[in-house]
């Protein structure tokens, strides 16, 4: 447990809210020239975060907290490097607050009783409220949560909680209601653009002591993955070796030799963007499981959206594999959720998983081609009147003009299916779904016959 500024009632507090002591407490380590670079980077205001253009603007909930000292407890939820304890830190300088950080990776209810009684104390002696800090709360447990609650809903403290898991699943539901749930974003490429120039020359940074090439630059973005804290770690440890050699400029190699992570050549803007996916989905067609995992692999190390990723493997799972396999589209849908929920690194095994299932799998592409049939249909005019046995007739004269009269009510038969015309006179006969005899497919193109047969009254 870690507590920045303990209360002091009897003494002077400065115009931003602290005590000298108490307020340099958050940034001494900000101000240690050796700290970390992504420590000393940190920003101080909302007006030097960057990205989360959607949490900052004027009148946000966010910076009524900040600026007019709002006391609502906040969840900040997104990916790693997004700025959750930057928000948590500026949040707890803004006004007469002190700030207690606990982390979920060892605290238990004890540290968070103890700080709810402290904070208690405090304002019991008119001293400041209580910012609590907890990050990696979905690491709590339910009766670790639970402990918070009553606090919360006295707002004895003002408690901001940082998570990286899905907050509707690893929180319990009476602390989601009691705070406000704020979703950080993966900071693009022009915000770690300027992030990066922030810290070759600003005086807290690199002080203009080095220099960036603009494909070391490139490198850096792509395996930045949204994430200020790699970034500026990268960055710092090229800077290191650079300046340890006597030179000035960040090449490549440099940085490649600093992080041990090589360059790949793709540019998620450009013809290798197109023509990796294409070859990935290319392979998982042809079913050759090893290439498909190596362009998935060439994705995720070169900083490819990994939900641009599991979005193509979900169309495709129904364009190429469609009723051959229909466990397909569950494995697929499966691994965009799991990535929604943990998030990158861990979710390339599921990425993975979705990608072998799909490549074994049998192909068939009925799918596609029976819907974009009858969507060629339709925009053909080949759209006729609905039979007068299927029309809505749940409303006051719908019988009068023959709507719903005369339909066979399939369950009210031994065999479930009745025959009768669904589609329009038009389209009586017309069949679009045509499944091969691949996987699942073979046993549905017999049942389909039989359906067929019974339903257009053609049965044997």
């Amino acid at each position: 447990m870690t507590l920045f500024g303990e209360p002091d009632e009897d003494g002077p507090d400065t115009a931003a809210g602290y005590s000298s002591s108490q307020q340099s407490s958050h940034y001494d380590s900000a101000d240690d020239p050796n700290s970390p670079l992504a420590v000393r980077m940190r920003p101080r205001t909302l007006d030097e975060v960057l990205g989360q253009r959607q949490l900052l603007g004027p009148g946000s909930p966010l910076r009524r907290l900040v600026e007019g000292d709002a006391p609502m407890s906040l969840i900040l939820y997104g990916p790693p490097g997004t700025g959750k304890t930057t928000l948590a830190t500026i949040v707890s300088t803004a006004g007469n607050r002190r700030f207690v950080q606990l982390s979920a990776l060892n605290a238990g209810v004890k540290d968070v009783r103890a700080v709810i009684d402290t904070a208690r104390r405090t304002l019991e002696h008119g001293g400041r409220p209580t910012v609590l800090f907890i990050d990696e709360i979905h690491r709590f447990s339910k009766t670790q949560q639970d402990s918070l609650l009553a606090a919360v809903e006295a707002r004895t403290v003002t408690l901001v909680a940082a998570t990286t898991e899905n907050p509707y699943f690893s929180l319990v539901s009476p602390l989601l209601s009691r705070s406000l749930l704020l979703t950080l974003q993966p900071l693009t490429d022009d915000d770690l653009n300027q992030l990066i120039d922030r810290a070759l020359t600003d005086k807290r940074g690199l002080a203009g002591t080095v220099t960036l090439a603009e494909d070391a630059r490139a490198h850096l973005l792509r395996m930045a993955g949204g994430d200020a804290r790699r970034v500026l770690t990268a960055l710092e440890a090229a800077a290191g070796a650079v300046q340890a050699d006597g030179g000035q400029e960040i090449s490549l190699a440099a940085l490649e030799q600093a992080v041990d992570t090589a360059a790949v050549r793709y540019d998620r803007d450009g013809d290798q963007h197109y023509d990796v996916i294409s070859a990935f989905i290319k392979s998982i067609r042809g079913s050759d499981v090893d290439a498909a995992l190596h362009y998935l692999a060439r994705m995720i190390v070169a900083g490819e959206d990994p939900r641009f990723i599991a979005r193509r493997l979900v169309v495709h799972a129904s364009e190429d594999i469609g009723m051959a396999d229909p466990t397909a589209l569950l494995a697929a849908t499966a691994a965009a959720d799991a990535l929604a929920l943990i998030g990158m690194p861990e979710a390339r095994i599921n990425l993975a998983q979705a990608t072998i299932h799909l490549a074994l799998a049998p192909k068939s592409n009925a799918v596609i081609t029976a819907i974009d049939a009858a969507i060629s249909d339709v925009r053909a005019g080949s759209a006729g009147a609905v039979p007068p046995p299927l029309r809505d007739g749940h409303y006051a004269g719908a019988g009068k003009l023959g709507h719903a009269q005369k339909y066979q009510y399939p369950h009210d038969l031994p065999e479930g299916v009745a025959t009768q015309q669904y589609p329009p006179d038009e389209l009586v006969g017309r069949d679009y779904y045509q499944p091969g005899q691949r996987g699942a497919e073979r046993a549905i193109s017999e049942r389909l016959a039989k359906l067929r047969a019974v339903i257009r009254g053609n049965r044997r």
